[in-house]
């Protein structure tokens, strides 16, 4: 079987709104984020919005993956056909071969050339590494291709590039499985998977974090679709739930930077990362076992 698979590419979506529309939509929806009880309040007391403070605001590019694989497969296999003659019928001549029916029905062998040709998008979180075709809705939306320099200079003017917790070869080998059929043949001529479209595709986010009442919530705000969910979550949260340290410790934490403009936490995390593992290579070593 050959495999051929495309370069990998980086793709910008271009966003549709400006910061300031963003917050004005999310401010609209601050009550939801904070629950019923909150929303009750904003209903009984119209300077509620007073008890509202945004004490967080952020840019963000969010990954997802798109693949794109085409399978072939060209085949030869022989195959017994049935045909269902009259009763009255003795013999049948076929190529100049006779052939004679059996109970009414005749058997007839051939030699079948076949082809399979098959295609699909898949689209993968760039954080849980799931398979998610709800993705697929960015497509329409206009972008550009990027590369890691562009990405430094975006952080550079203060958005938070979220790296992915996936590699493309990982999702490469799984989309490549999955387009592998089965097939029944005699002799195979070709089988072929193609993946001519490897693509991490950034996606404008921004969130905002409202404290009230003692409590902080955060209200998300799609900069392509325009969609707002009140249960939303700021870089730091993803990280905190989602990304593996492991990632920061390849990278290196200088590179850190590239991804989080003039942030200091995932330095942190970064160089407490260092000294566990360094710790416990340290005690692996000592262990005489």
């Amino acid at each position: 079987m050959e495999v051929e698979i495309a370069e990998e590419r980086i793709v910008l979506l271009t966003d549709r709104f400006s910061l300031d529309h963003a917050e004005g939509r999310a401010w609209s929806r601050r009550a939801d984020a904070f629950g019923t009880v909150a929303k009750l309040g904003g209903l009984l007391n119209r300077t509620a919005s007073e008890d509202y403070e945004c004490v967080y605001r952020e840019r963000r590019l969010q990954p997802f993956w798109h693949l794109h694989a085409t399978a072939v497969a060209e085949y030869e296999r022989t195959r017994s056909y049935t045909v269902a003659v009259s009763p009255s019928v003795r013999s049948v001549l076929l190529g100049g071969e006779s052939h004679a029916p059996d109970q009414g029905r005749l058997t007839l062998s051939g030699l079948e050339s076949c082809r399979d040709e098959s295609s699909g998008d898949h689209y993968f979180d760039g954080l849980t590494r799931a398979e998610a075709p709800g993705l697929a809705s960015y497509r329409p939306f206009a972008g550009e291709l990027a590369d890691a320099e562009r990405l430094a200079a975006i952080a550079t003017a203060g958005t938070v590039v979220v790296p992915p917790d996936s590699k493309a070869s990982m999702l490469v080998r799984e989309v490549v499985s999955s387009a592998i059929g089965r097939i029944e043949a005699d002799r195979v001529l070709e089988e072929r998977v193609t993946v001519d479209v490897v693509d991490l595709v950034y996606r404008p986010v921004y969130a905002f974090r409202y404290r009230h009442g003692g409590k902080e919530a955060v209200v998300e705000f799609d900069g392509l679709t325009g969609e707002i969910r009140p249960d939303g979550a700021t870089f730091e949260q993803y990280l905190g739930k989602v990304l593996e340290p492991r990632f920061l410790l390849d990278v290196g934490v200088e590179a850190v930077n590239i991804f989080v403009p003039g942030t200091q936490l995932v330095r942190i995390l970064a160089e407490q990362g260092a000294k566990k593992l360094a710790q416990r290579d340290r005690g692996a070593a000592a262990d005489p076992s």
